[in-house]
This record gives C-alpha cells, sequence and structure tokens, in this order.
C-alpha cells in the first residue's frame, strides 16, 4: 500500500513539475488566434509594429468605402474631393512616421519630459489632429450631403467603427 501511494505521489509531482513545460510549448502565437489576439498583444507590446506606412493602405480602404457605400456617377466629384484628402493625410501620416523612425534610428534620445512639458505636447498634438479632422470635415459635408439616405444610413455605420473621430481616426487611446 505504501509502495502504491508513493509511486502515486510521485508520478503526480512529476506531472505538476511538467505542466507548465507542456503549457509553453502548446501556447497559440497571437496571430494563430485571429485579429483580436493580435491586437491585444500589440496593445500589451508583445507585437512587433506595423512597418507598413498609412498611405498603403489607404488605397484598399477608399476602394472599400467606395463599394460599400455605391458611390453613384453623380457623386463622383464629392467622392473624389473626399477621397484625394484622405490621401493627402495618409501622405502627412507617411512623413511624421518616417521622421520617427529616423530618429529612432539615429539613436536620439530625448530628455523625458516633465509633467507641464507632457501636456504641452499632448496640447499641441491634438491641435494637429484637429486640424486634420477639420480638413477631412470639408470634405467630408459635401459628399454626405449628395449621399442617399441609405447610403447615409452604411456612412454612418462605416465611418464609425473607425474609432474615435470617424475615417482614418484610430484614436490614441490611453496616451496623451
Amino acid at each position: 500500500m505504501k509502495k502504491l501511494l508513493l509511486g502515486t505521489l510521485f508520478t503526480a509531482g512529476l506531472a505538476a513539475a511538467a505542466a507548465p513545460l507542456v503549457l509553453a510549448q502548446t501556447t497559440a502565437s497571437p496571430a494563430a488566434d485571429g485579429p483580436r489576439a493580435e491586437r491585444l498583444a500589440h496593445r500589451h507590446g508583445h507585437a512587433k509594429r506595423s512597418t507598413r506606412l498609412p498611405s498603403e493602405r489607404v488605397e484598399a480602404r477608399l476602394a472599400y468605402l467606395k463599394t460599400a457605400l455605391k458611390i453613384t456617377d453623380a457623386q463622383a466629384a464629392q467622392w473624389d474631393a473626399f477621397a484625394d484628402t484622405v490621401r493627402q493625410r495618409a501622405r502627412s501620416a507617411d512623413e511624421r512616421v518616417k521622421a520617427r523612425r529616423a530618429q529612432r534610428e539615429q539613436g536620439v534620445k530625448r530628455a523625458r519630459p516633465n509633467a507641464i512639458e507632457r501636456m504641452e505636447r499632448r496640447q499641441a498634438r491634438l491641435a494637429a489632429a484637429a486640424e486634420r479632422l477639420s480638413e477631412t470635415l470639408v470634405a467630408a459635408k459635401p459628399l454626405y450631403a449628395a449621399l442617399s439616405p441609405e447610403q447615409q444610413q452604411i456612412a454612418d455605420e462605416l465611418f464609425a467603427r473607425r474609432g474615435h473621430g470617424g475615417f482614418g481616426d484610430r484614436g490614441r487611446r490611453g496616451r496623451g
């Protein structure tokens, strides 16, 4: 009876010791779990940052929106003005990304800002974001007005999904 008990305890101990190793080997990568897992991994710093530039994604997004909204020939002028504005925003974002990458590659280290400097930087970022949103709004209003009620309903749904400020504004949740 003692041998059976000792054998069982020994086997249980080995199983308990090996469990973390087995779990570590069977844990799937975030990419295997789907887009939600990738977003969570990215949010928590476990994923590599995308090396793509905003302008590399904008044409696909615009093509999707144009198809989903079923833009007619009569709405083409308003659509083109809107699309050109979005493309310009993407090119501007490319420039900002490239500048940040160049600084990082050069090893430029800035001193840690104090509380006032952080607030001033945040104010500058928010002011620039407000300016970009105003430019987009100038182009979006005529397009929206030219859409049928059904198209407007689709636009409301599509643009609301993109973040706090509508199309292309992915938001900077939690950052400041």
